[in-house]
């Protein structure tokens, strides 16, 4: 194809997925912008644009104690990445709003997503997925990921999802330039390795900031990736492996490196009250639908996925018979084992849904690259999204009664913002949130 016909090509459709990408986490604006205030889709949302607002009034500021549970405190498990993230975004918006800091935390989880939707874009293209575009639908339309990742919910797992598809895209290239160094005439080698370096410090350092996000889904994650490198790595030990020590080693020292500088700059190990048995957070954890148990037999995972995963065990044989260990050549990383290790932690708690997803996603290329006919894939992945735009139609054309509840909830969120001003006091005095 001509350069030009490339260019056209490719911004017909970074400007297709940005669409896509942008219209589903922003379709609930009207419930976040209304008489041109911004209003967060979760309780703890307005709680991290507190730390962000401590720190635009102290700059360097890293909150260690949080401000909830008057007068104890808490050790949050939230961290500062997020917090400077939303800051400096609101600097670049200052120009054209006075409410550049709320607009900020508004637009904060989409501009990240849309990121994720660029980057996979890319890798996909240069891995030469034949499916690729069913991994960037789904990542699209996905509500789950949406739900992560959308307008007016500044929380940290807009980043870790990010983070992580970084991390795991890079490991999977760094398993592809290895195995292709395997085959090598020794000519390109150094090449070779030159790629295989700059992999394996991706990866690292995409772990070890998802890490310092949130030491918690992604650092389980990057367990089972360690475990599954051992275990795979030893089953295909070559000559090549003095090589890919050496490629690793500069991650390890990046991974290192920036686990350090968390720890210093926060000074403290992150709180995983997830782990608590005690009554109080039995009791309050009950209320909190990430925390929420997902039963295989539920719906919601059609919602989430579509019908593709009910053939997914089936695809994944399908691979492995093949000799591809779900991946183009048989020695990518095993993303089916990080997929159904993220399934049954999913059933555990709903919060794993959005890593679960994105590795659904983002192994859907390599799942469906044993079957030979597009066109079958085609027809089978459009079929098999109905329950996901099923949820869309609700979302978008609500019923009476579903419209009613919105109107509700944007009617309370106006009149908390109203009574949260009469509260504003230079003193500090300890208030019950609802």
């Amino acid at each position: 194809m001509p350069r030009f016909g490339q260019f056209v090509l490719t911004f017909i459709e970074l400007a297709f997925l940005s669409a896509l990408v942008l219209a589903t986490r922003c379709a609930n604006y009207q419930d976040v912008f209304v008489y041109g205030n911004a209003y967060f889709v979760d309780a703890d949302c307005y709680s991290r644009m507190t730390r962000v607002r401590m720190c635009e009034a102290e700059p360097g500021l890293i909150v260690r104690h949080a401000f909830e549970n008057f007068p104890q405190g808490t050790i949050p498990h939230t961290t500062a990445p997020l917090d400077y993230l939303i800051l400096g975004l609101s600097f670049l918006l200052k120009p054209f709003t006075t409410q550049a800091l709320d607009f900020a935390g508004a637009f904060v989880s989409p501009l990240l997503a849309l990121l994720g939707s660029w980057l996979l874009w890319w890798w996909s293209r240069r891995m030469k997925f034949r499916y690729r575009w069913v991994m960037l639908s789904l990542y699209a339309i996905s509500p789950i990921l949406v739900h992560g990742t959308e307008l007016g919910r500044p929380d940290h797992q807009s980043l870790s999802i990010l983070l992580v598809a970084i991390a795991i895209c890079a490991e999977w290239s760094f398993q592809e330039v290895r195995a292709i160094n395997a085959s090598s005439d020794g000519i390109r080698e150094s090449r070779i390795a030159l790629r295989s370096r700059g992999w394996a410090m991706i990866s690292a350092a995409a772990w070890a900031l998802a890490i310092w996000v949130s030491a918690y889904e992604p650092l389980v994650l990057f367990l089972i990736v360690i475990v599954l490198m051992l275990v795979f790595g030893g089953k295909n030990a070559s000559h090549n492996d003095v090589a890919t020590a050496k490629c690793r080693r500069a991650g390890w020292i990046s991974f290192a490196a920036i686990i350090a500088i968390a720890l210093l700059i926060e000074r403290r190990i992150p709180s995983l009250s997830i782990f608590h048995s005690n009554a109080i957070f039995e009791n309050w954890s009950r209320t909190i639908g990430e925390l929420a148990h997902v039963s295989p037999t539920n719906a919601i995972w059609l919602r989430w996925c579509g019908y593709l995963l009910l053939v997914a065990p089936f695809l994944i044989w399908m691979s492995i018979k093949a000799g591809r260990d779900c991946a183009p050549g048989g020695r990518a990383l095993p993303i089916s084992v990080l997929l159904i290790a993220t399934y049954f932690l999913t059933i555990w708690q709903a919060r794993w849904a959005y890593f679960f997803v994105l590795i659904f996603a983002l192994a859907l290329p390599a799942l469906l690259a044993p079957i030979k006919s597009p066109a079958a894939v085609w027809i089978a992945f459009v079929l098999s999204i109905f329950p996901i735009l099923r949820d869309w139609d609700e979302r978008l054309w609500p019923n009476e009664t579903q419209l009613a509840a919105r109107v509700e909830r944007r009617t309370e969120s106006m009149q908390l913002r109203e009574l949260t001003l009469n509260l504003q006091s230079r003193d500090v005095h300890p208030f019950l949130a609802p």
